[in-house]
């Protein structure tokens, strides 16, 4: 019997570079507009918490698991969103899960929780493994470049048009694509006018830039709920899928009243962004580790090759799988940033805070916090495995959030993501390309600087 050969070495990906100290009020501004990942000096790896005073108000950063859980869950009820995140997607999905507040947002949870069960995610699986497969089929098998960004992006559109939408998105991915990447590298910039609390009706150049986007969701996503609300008005044989359950929706632990139009259209462009968006970059993050760690992509291969990937019951003897995915998201978080404001005073870690206090908790520092991680900024998918995975602190990873208004689609978005890695680990052997290696870049979620691109191989 051979021996094991040596343990490779702990891949570690580029990352932007890190201030030795926080920065100044006008560097701050400009980098959180340039490239927001910049702003976190190697104080907020090493801290549990940064508080200051501006001009702007009072501001604390929060990296301790017990802070994350104070503001999160056990007394989530004293913080909202603050007006910032509303300027900035407010444009599209202002009266989306994800932004509306308070009894709004209790109305919206409820409503929507029956149409994420386990029942109906299970039904799911085929429809992913189908529409994957026939995305890898056309991968190159010579070695030949893929643009992966591209393909992951077409692949997560398609599974979200197919399993919640009926298809009724069927060709739209490219032009969803298109007017997304617009929007993220115009309307989601961090504008200083906005920090400084500028009022709504001096013009953003982002914003301007971005209407275009704005119109185009907002077209397309009215055609469809109307188009399906006068089917179901009708009497017609609706499909039963993700639009028609909105609209037939109705709050039964409250007034028994349904979504209205605009909040259907806002809910259903947040599935669409949120459950296509985040997938679709968490896979390309995971294929380029991947590429560059093959002990850990024939691992997964090994643990994926045989199982019928149509049958969810697969994935929970899959733990190198999702120990890939898992870390990944631990890098690479899909949404890097959390932001709250105090909407009274508080105790956070020690520290009173006076209320208005703008709170941060950046899931992308939280995840590389050296007083949390033990090599945090190395790709080791085997602190997921099982009896690891048990140490880490619920408040010390959030991929999908925390406490009550945390993701209502994590579930979903796991489920696809190891499917379409298993998809395309069955089929190709995936490897850099010469002097490509990308760096994060934080535009609404944490995309590729210069795209990531690999070569494709036949596998054996």
């Amino acid at each position: 019997m051979n021996a094991p050969g040596p343990v490779p070495a702990p891949y570690r990906p580029p990352f932007p570079p890190r201030p030795p100290e926080p920065v100044g009020l006008i560097k701050l501004l400009y980098l959180a507009w340039k490239e927001p990942l910049r702003i976190w000096s190697e104080w907020h790896f090493e801290r549990p918490t940064m508080f200051g005073v501006t001009r702007f108000g009072a501001a604390i950063t929060v990296s301790d698991p017990e802070g994350v859980r104070r503001v999160l869950l056990d007394n989530a009820a004293n913080y909202d969103k603050g007006p910032f995140l509303r300027r900035v997607l407010g444009p599209l999905i202002a009266k989306g899960l994800l932004l509306v507040e308070d009894d709004d947002w209790k109305r919206a949870r409820r409503t929507l929780a029956p149409l994420f069960t386990p029942a109906r995610l299970a039904k799911t699986a085929g429809v992913m493994a189908e529409i994957a497969q026939a995305r890898v089929a056309a991968w190159p098998r010579d070695g030949s470049a893929v643009d992966i960004d591209h393909e992951m992006t077409a692949l997560a559109f398609d599974v979200v048009s197919a399993t919640q939408f009926s298809n009724r998105l069927g060709g739209d991915a490219a032009a969803f694509e298109h007017a997304f990447n617009v929007f993220s590298e115009t309307g989601a910039r961090v504008d200083p006018l906005d920090v400084m609390n500028v009022p709504d009706f001096v013009p953003r150049l982002g914003k301007l830039r971005a209407r275009a986007t704005a119109k185009f969701f907002a077209r397309r996503i009215d055609e469809l709920v109307s188009d399906r609300r006068a089917l179901l008005d009708g009497g017609g044989d609706a499909p039963d899928d993700l639009l028609t359950a909105l609209l037939r929706a109705r709050d039964v632990e409250g007034d028994g009243e349904g979504l209205s139009d605009a909040e259907v259209s806002a809910n259903v462009l947040t599935f669409i962004i949120a459950g296509h968006e985040t997938t679709a970059r968490a896979l390309s993050w995971a294929l380029d580790l991947l590429a560059r760690t093959p002990h850990h992509q024939d691992r997964v291969f090994e643990e994926i090759r045989d199982v019928d990937l149509a049958d969810p019951a697969w994935m929970k003897s899959a733990p190198w799988t999702r120990a890939v995915i898992d870390e990944t998201m631990r890098l690479y978080p899909p949404a890097p940033t959390f932001l709250r404001r105090a909407l009274g005073p508080d105790e956070i870690c020690g520290r009173k805070i006076p209320a208005d206090t703008g709170v941060s908790i950046s899931p992308y520092v939280l995840h590389r916090h050296k007083l949390l991680w033990d090599d945090p900024d190395a790709f080791r998918p085997e602190r997921f495995l099982p009896g690891e995975r048990e140490k880490i602190d619920r408040y010390a990873y959030l991929p999908f959030g925390g406490g009550p208004r945390v993701c209502i689609g994590a579930a979903f978005a796991v489920q696809e993501a190891m499917i379409a890695l298993a998809t395309a680990l069955r089929h190709v052997r995936v490897a850099p390309l010469d002097g490509h290696a990308p760096t994060p870049t934080h535009r609404v979620t944490l995309r590729a600087d210069i795209g990531v691109r690999l070569r494709s191989f036949a596998r054996d």
